[in-house]
């Protein structure tokens, strides 16, 4: 029929594949977000800490998911803080969309505010790191009321106004290139110490096989990179209002990131409430610095939320 929605071909990761993961004994959560044509997306998220608390909210990056943040979420809940974080839709526990035509930037911004606002979450504190900031930076300037403050790791705000480094064009083009997308190898890559092989495998979880890795294959297409892309008028819009955001907002970017090196700086002279924060630069950490210094990381968010009480 003309004009009629095509149907999301959806995968769904078999939960076998999940067991008996090292570090990650955390019980499974789910709720359904409807999509366009009327199908159910089952995403997947991770709740510990006190369920009165306001809310930790944990975005991980491409091309991993919640298990990224293991060894955070013990150390932030046991301060007393609700810890979610999410398995992006086509990532982790969450299901797959089957076609890559099925992942946009905006689709994305919508299916986490959907997830945000379906469990209610307010007085958020935003963590987000890589995708789970060029996602989540966009829902604090749709949405900023329902954020308390930030912290921002090796992530960025992408307008396409900007030559991308070198590194991120590299990364792009192995991503779409490479026969198997091997994404535990990848956060091998991009992290600093050497990771037992059982974690890599954790890594590979999510993807029985390449079928599954849509989005994992798209979301380096979907970073905008040229002033036309079309992601790019509304992360525009975004910074408009980040630009005005005097909540508390902090950096704590790894000393070891090539990808976004120097995107620290940027954040704290754009965003009113990075002014006077004590940023911090953590060593030893690489792209993925949630497993290369991820106890310090939590460490961080602790404190920070601990010196911003009463200022929001």
């Amino acid at each position: 029929m003309p004009g009629k929605e095509i149907a999301l071909q959806i995968l769904r990761t078999p939960d076998e594949r999940f067991a008996r993961l090292p570090g990650y004994a955390f019980s499974p959560h789910y709720v359904e977000l409807p999509s366009e044509d009327g199908a159910r997306l089952r995403v997947h998220y991770v709740d510990e800490g006190p369920a009165a608390a306001d809310p930790v909210l944990c975005l991980h990056g491409e091309p991993s998911w919640s298990y990224l943040y293991r060894k955070m979420i013990p150390l932030i809940a046991a301060a007393g803080q609700r810890v979610v974080a999410p398995d992006l839709v086509g990532f982790g526990r969450s299901d797959k969309p089957a076609e890559r035509s099925d992942y946009s930037y905006q689709r994305h911004v919508d299916w986490l505010r959907a997830f945000v606002e379906t469990l209610e979450l307010r007085r958020i504190t935003l963590v987000c790191q890589d995708w789970g900031g060029l996602l989540g930076l966009r829902l604090v300037a749709d949405e900023p009321d329902r954020f308390a403050r930030v912290v921002a790791a090796n992530t960025f705000l992408p307008t396409g106004d900007g030559a991308p480094s070198d590194a991120f064009m590299a990364w792009r083009a192995f991503s779409q290139n490479v026969p198997v997308f091997p994404a535990g190898q990848i956060l091998q890559g991009a992290t600093r110490t050497e990771l037992p092989p059982e974690v890599v495998a954790a890594y590979d979880a999510p993807f029985p096989d390449e079928s599954y890795k849509s989005g994992a294959r798209q979301f380096p297409l979907l970073v905008p990179i040229a002033p036309d892309d079309p992601a790019a008028p509304a992360n525009r819009a975004a910074w408009q209002v980040l630009e005005r955001f005097e909540k508390p907002f902090l950096t704590a970017f790894s000393d070891g990131d090539p990808v976004t090196r120097g995107g620290d700086i940027a954040l704290q002279q754009r965003i009113p409430g990075a002014r006077g924060q004590q940023h911090v630069t953590l060593a030893g950490g690489g792209h993925f610095l949630q497993e290369d210094c991820g106890e310090a990381f939590a460490r961080v968010v602790v404190g920070f939320i601990a010196a911003t009480q009463g200022t929001t």
